[in-house]
C-alpha cells in the first residue's frame, strides 16, 4: 500500500513537471516571434534612426538622406481624427449595451460588433473609398481618419461594455437610493469606477489601427510633403514604410527599416501603458 502511494506520488510529480515544461515551451514559442521581430528591426533599422529621421522631409528620388517627419506627424493626425469618431461612438455604444439595452437588441449588437472586429482592414478602406473619396473626388486625411475610426468602434464598444459590467450593481443601487438620476449615476459612478478600463480599450484600439496600411492606401493615399489641409492626401508611417520597402533604392530600404522600428516601438509603448493601467484593475473594481 505504501509503495503504491509512493509510486502514485512520483507519477504525479512527473506529470506536473512535464506540464510545467510544456507550458514554459509554449510561453517561449509565443514570445520568440516578438523577440525576433525586435532583434531584426534593431539590427536593420537602429542605425538609421537619427535626428534627421524625425525632423526632415523625404528627399527627392535619388538623393541620400532625409527623414519621415511628415509621416510621423501625419500618423498622429490620422489617429486623432480616428479617435474623434471611434471613441465617443464606441464608448456610448458600450454604455448602451451595459446599462440600457435589452437581451434581444444586445445580442444582435454584440453579434454585429464581433463580426465588424473580424472584417479585414482593406475592406474598410474600400468602403470609405466608395463613400468619401469617390464622393468628394479626392483622397484626404478625413477619409483616412474615418476608415480608422470605423475600425476602432467595435473594439472600444465591446471593451467598454465588459468593464462596465464589472462594476458591482451595489454601486448603482446605492446611488439610485440616494435620489441620483440614472444618467448621473452612470457618468459619475459607473463610468468613473471603470474609467481605467475604458481608457485601456481606447489605447488597445489605437494600437490596433496605428500600423494599418491597407485602408490608408484607398483613403489617405500618402504625401511626400507637409499636409496643410486635411481635405488633401496625407502621409503616414505605414504608407511611407510600404512605399520605401517596394522601391528599388537602397537608402529608402534603410529608412523603411527605421520607420518600421519606430512604429513597432510606438505600438509597444501603447501596449505597455495598457498593462500599467490594468495591472490592478480587478482589485479596484471588486
Amino acid at each position: 500500500m505504501i509503495a503504491a502511494r509512493h509510486d502514485n506520488h512520483r507519477w504525479r510529480k512527473i506529470k506536473s513537471a512535464l506540464a510545467s515544461a510544456l507550458s514554459l515551451l509554449a510561453a517561449i514559442l509565443v514570445i520568440a516571434p516578438l523577440g525576433l521581430v525586435f532583434f531584426y528591426l534593431l539590427q536593420k533599422g537602429a542605425g538609421s534612426v537619427n535626428w534627421a529621421f524625425f525632423t526632415q522631409l523625404p528627399k527627392p528620388v535619388g538623393e541620400i538622406g532625409g527623414g519621415m517627419a511628415n509621416a510621423i506627424v501625419g500618423t498622429g493626425e490620422l489617429l486623432a481624427l480616428a479617435s474623434l469618431i471611434g471613441v465617443p461612438i464606441g464608448v456610448l455604444g458600450g454604455v448602451y449595451l451595459a446599462e440600457y439595452g435589452n437581451a434581444s437588441s444586445n445580442w444582435w449588437l454584440r453579434f454585429v460588433a464581433d463580426i465588424l472586429n473580424g472584417v479585414p482592414s482593406i475592406t474598410w478602406g474600400v468602403v470609405v473609398y466608395g463613400l468619401i473619396v469617390l464622393t468628394f473626388k479626392s483622397f484626404s486625411a478625413y477619409a483616412g481618419g474615418v476608415a480608422l475610426g470605423f475600425m476602432m468602434i467595435p473594439l472600444i464598444m465591446r471593451t467598454t461594455e465588459e468593464v462596465l459590467l464589472l462594476v458591482p450593481n451595489g454601486y448603482r443601487e446605492a446611488s439610485l437610493a440616494l435620489g441620483i438620476s440614472r444618467w448621473r449615476t452612470i457618468i459619475h459612478i459607473v463610468m468613473k469606477t471603470a474609467s481605467k478600463g475604458i481608457v485601456t480599450g481606447i489605447l488597445l484600439a489605437l494600437a490596433r489601427i496605428a500600423g494599418e496600411t491597407a485602408p490608408l492606401l484607398f483613403t489617405a493615399f500618402g504625401n511626400r510633403f507637409w499636409n496643410r489641409n486635411l481635405a488633401e492626401p496625407i502621409a503616414a508611417l505605414p504608407l511611407q514604410i510600404f512605399s520605401y520597402a517596394i522601391s528599388p533604392y537602397e537608402d529608402w530600404h534603410r529608412q523603411a527599416w527605421a520607420g518600421a522600428l519606430v512604429l513597432v516601438v510606438g505600438i509597444f509603448v501603447i501596449n505597455v501603458s495598457v498593462r500599467f493601467l490594468t495591472r490592478d484593475r480587478a482589485a479596484r473594481v471588486t
